[in-house]
Parts: structure tokens; C-alpha cells; sequence
């Protein structure tokens, strides 16, 4: 047996090992799972750490890192590691949808909503007999050390890791819910029931399913739940998805909304790893998924972060130079989604991006160092036309014209910082649509905490789910059109 030793945040943990495995198993196994927002292809680089002794050479990914990545170094004897220190998410969103009413709540003392995304989790304690929320708590989804998307964790599913999966996010609601409990000065016993929304695959995740047949085409989930479960000793409520990729955190999201509620024409929008949409319109809701890539979760962006304290948030013009805003003030060490689609914004005034996303500048520079390369800003322009050609597409599938719409509706934690102008300036959001935006929080959340305190309420996301209708957008020759188009940036 050999033996690592790993330092974080000054402390010294001494872990068994035998053979030659990565780096990343052994921490893992030693509970030091580190971000992989690439799947551990040794793309992103942001598994890089400090690594001496008995130690494989650095591979070409590696090299051209300028670092040495838990995900491709290879661990052949007694080694040492430094890990970088945790950082804690500041900004998960936990508001949003306004304040659900009683009116036949699920039985028990105390009942939790639970939002688990694909980046983070959130989680609302209420007393089921007031209504009352007495408790808040959010972390980052522990499964993206394994993969930073649905797809890259459907793969580690498949190879063997499913179980490992499931236990991370029992774990991280376990832990929320104690949080929330402490919180309020309540014993975690009292809690009785939990509504779990999250997308198709979370839910596949969370319930120890295979997630196989959401791995190929024709992409056709086998359970669409809407179900009762039993976990960590709660009655369990799991609602309704409406397809494999537009999952149950959609429906909740469209309850909140009130979107089916409403005879005007509508749109809502989760910009986020997974772009998901629903129009509604003539009595149907039209829906469809988009994949966004993590890149406005700050993966796969050179300098990006979640929305962690050293985070940019924030970035505008302030006359010819540019302005930042850093959560929790200090020294910037890296950009979160909102601060990304700020900054592309902002360089595109000043002319250091054009319309085809070329730019001259080997680094577009913010401050402290943290800075975007082109092939950030290309990313950008990935994620952005996934969104905008899937709003264009399924506009079109429903027959509906922007004039007609009168309200868009933007949910999730991403959406919930962003900045309509900046948005549109990139055109993420169709121009003639920012002034009908409203900004929902996250909806989902909202949508489960109604269902928790109004059970009658479990009929109408049914009925949600009924109405849907699927717009498929692989090899949909329209999406591919507007894709294309929606690579460049407005002029």
C-alpha cells in the first residue's frame, strides 16, 4: 500500500492507496472530490493542483494546463498533494414564485421543497400547519465533480458509477435539510414529507435508475414519475416530467408561473447548463430543450467560477473603461455567468469583439488578472445560439410571433442575475422581448413548495404535463438554421 498525503486549507490527511490509479479516484474515494466540469478529459482545467512525488509525467493535456490535473495524473508511490481551498456558492437562488398558499397541505409537522439542479441544490423548510418557511439552505451539486452536465453524468452512470451518483445528492438533501432544521430550531425528525423537483436525469439520479435509455437516440425516458418514494425517512412526492430533457423542474416552474392559467401567449426560459422552454398558446404548451453547455455556470471558461465570493458578477461601461463588481469585494479570482454575459457585452461596445465573435486581443482583460480568451468568447456564442435558435424554433412550431407574446418569463438561479440588456446586447434574449421579460427567481423551487402546501395543487401539474407538447430540435433542419444564424452577435 501507498500513501498520499493531502493538504487543504492547512490540514494534513493521510490516504491508503495500491496500484497506480488517477489522482482524482483516490480523492474521491477520500472524500476530496474536486470540480470536473470537462468529465475529466482534461479540457478544463479546473482539477489542477500542487503534486510532488512518485508521480506519472505530465501528459499532453497536462502540458498544455501548465498544471498537473487530479483527473489525468497518475499516482505510481508515496506522493503529496495541496488542494485549493473550498469555496462556498454566495448566490443560489432560493426566492421566487411569492409566497405558495395552505390550503390541504401534505400530513406531517414539517415538510421540505427541494429543487435539485444541475449545478446546485435548494431547499425550503416550511411548517406544514402555518405555511410559514422557517428555514433556507443551498450548496453546490456535489455530482459535478463527476460530470458539469446531464449527459457526462449519464456516462458516469453507465460506467459504473450510478450508485456513487445517487449517494451524493441523498447526501447533499441530508445535509441541507439539517442545515434548514438548525436553522429554524427544529429537530430533523419533525420533518414528515418533501416535494423533489429537479430535470429528467437528476430524478433518474436521485432515484437510482438507469439512466440508459436517455443516453442515445430516441432519447425516450421509461419513467416520467409523478410518483411517491420514500427517502431519508419522508414521504416523498416526485412530479411530473414532460420528456426526457424537459424535465419536472419545467412543470413546477410553469405552476409558479401561472403560465396555463392565463389565455395570452407566453414564454418562460431556464437558461442554464440545460436551456429548457415552454410556449403556451392556444390551450397547448409547447416545450422543448436545448443543450446550453455549462458555460454560463462559469465552466469551461478559463477564468470562470460559480458564484463564489471572488467572483465577478458584474461588469459595464463606465465611460471608455471598464467596471466590475466582486462578490464579496476584494481581489477577483474569477467571472460567474452573470459577470461572462456582462463582459461579452461590454467588449462588444467597445469594439473589442465584432459580430462574428473574432477579436484581436490575445486576452480581453477585466482586473486582477482575470481576463477572457477567444476561445471563452466562443463558448459564449455556443451557449447563446443553443438558447436563442430554441426560442426562434419553437416559436415557430407554435405558430407564434414575438408581437403576440406578452410575457417571458425567466426562471432559474442563472436568470435570476442576469442583466435583460446585457442579455439581449449578445442576443441571448430576442430584442423585442426584453421589455416583456419578468424575472421569475427559482420557479421550480416555488412550484414544489405550492405542491407541498396544496396537494390539490399535484392535479394541475398533471394537467401541465397533459398539454405538453415536445418540439424536438435534433436534426430539426429549422433549429439548424437559426443556429447558424445566432453564432453572431447583433451588429
Amino acid at each position: 500500500m501507498h500513501k498520499l498525503t493531502v493538504i487543504r486549507d492547512g490540514r494534513r490527511t493521510e490516504l491508503a492507496f495500491s496500484g497506480a490509479p488517477h489522482l482524482e479516484e483516490v480523492l474521491a474515494a477520500g472524500g476530496f472530490a474536486l470540480q470536473r466540469p470537462c468529465g475529466g478529459r482534461g479540457a478544463c482545467g479546473k482539477c489542477a493542483v500542487e503534486l510532488r512525488g512518485a508521480v506519472s509525467e505530465p501528459n499532453a493535456a497536462e502540458l498544455r494546463a501548465g498544471a498537473r490535473l487530479a483527473c489525468q495524473a497518475l499516482l505510481l508511490g508515496d506522493a503529496e498533494v495541496v488542494l485549493p481551498g473550498e469555496r462556498r456558492m454566495e448566490q443560489i437562488e432560493l426566492g421566487g414564485g411569492g409566497a405558495p398558499r395552505v390550503l390541504n397541505p401534505m400530513p406531517g409537522r414539517l415538510g421540505a421543497a427541494v429543487d435539485v439542479g444541475t449545478t446546485t441544490l435548494a431547499l425550503k423548510l416550511y411548517d406544514l400547519r402555518s405555511g410559514a418557511c422557517i428555514g433556507t439552505a443551498g450548496m453546490r451539486n456535489p455530482q459535478t465533480a463527476v460530470a458539469a452536465d446531464v449527459m457526462g453524468r449519464i456516462g458516469a452512470a453507465m460506467e459504473g458509477r450510478q450508485e456513487e451518483l445517487r449517494a451524493q445528492v441523498e447526501s447533499a438533501i441530508a445535509a441541507l435539510l439539517e442545515q434548514a432544521c438548525a436553522q429554524a430550531g427544529k429537530p430533523r425528525g419533525h420533518v414528515d414529507a418533501l416535494v423533489i423537483t429537479g430535470n429528467t436525469t437528476m430524478l433518474y439520479l436521485l432515484t437510482g435508475r438507469n439512466p440508459e435509455s436517455l443516453s442515445h437516440a430516441p432519447f425516450e425516458a421509461e419513467c416520467l414519475f409523478d410518483a411517491e418514494a420514500d427517502l431519508l425517512g419522508c414521504r416523498v412526492y416526485l412530479p411530473p416530467c414532460m420528456n426526457a430533457f424537459v424535465g419536472a423542474d419545467i412543470t413546477c416552474a410553469v405552476l409558479a408561473a401561472g403560465q396555463c392559467d392565463r389565455e395570452g401567449v407566453s414564454l418562460l426560459c431556464d437558461v442554464g447548463t440545460n436551456g429548457e422552454i415552454a410556449l403556451w398558446k392556444d390551450g397547448v404548451l409547447h416545450v422543448s430543450s436545448t443543450a446550453a453547455g455549462p458555460a454560463f455556470e462559469g465552466a469551461g471558461i478559463s477564468c470562470g467560477c460559480g458564484s463564489v465570493r471572488g467572483a465577478i458578477d458584474r461588469v459595464w461601461m463606465d465611460g471608455d473603461a471598464i467596471a466590475t463588481s466582486v462578490i464579496g469585494g476584494g481581489t477577483a479570482t474569477g467571472v460567474c455567468g452573470s459577470g461572462l454575459i456582462d463582459a461579452i457585452a461590454a467588449f462588444l461596445n467597445r469594439g473589442e469583439i465584432d459580430e462574428t465573435g473574432a477579436t484581436e486581443a490575445e486576452r480581453l482583460e477585466l482586473r486582477d488578472g482575470v481576463a477572457l480568451l477567444p476561445r471563452d468568447v466562443r463558448s459564449v456564442q455556443l451557449a447563446k445560439a443553443a438558447i436563442a435558435a430554441g426560442i426562434e424554433t419553437l416559436m415557430e412550431a407554435a405558430g407564434a410571433t414575438a408581437a403576440e407574446i406578452e410575457t417571458l418569463y425567466i426562471a432559474g438561479g442563472f436568470g435570476s442575475h442576469l442583466s435583460v440588456e446585457s442579455a439581449t446586447r449578445i442576443g441571448l434574449i430576442p430584442g423585442a422581448l426584453a421589455p416583456k421579460v419578468k424575472v421569475l427567481g427559482n420557479a421550480a423551487l416555488a412550484g414544489a413548495a405550492q405542491l407541498l402546501l396544496n396537494q390539490g395543487a399535484i392535479r394541475d401539474v398533471r394537467e401541465i404535463a397533459r398539454r405538453a407538447r415536445h418540439v424536438n430540435l435534433g436534426g430539426n433542419p429549422s433549429f439548424n438554421e437559426h443556429y447558424m444564424d445566432q453564432m453572431f452577435f447583433p451588429e
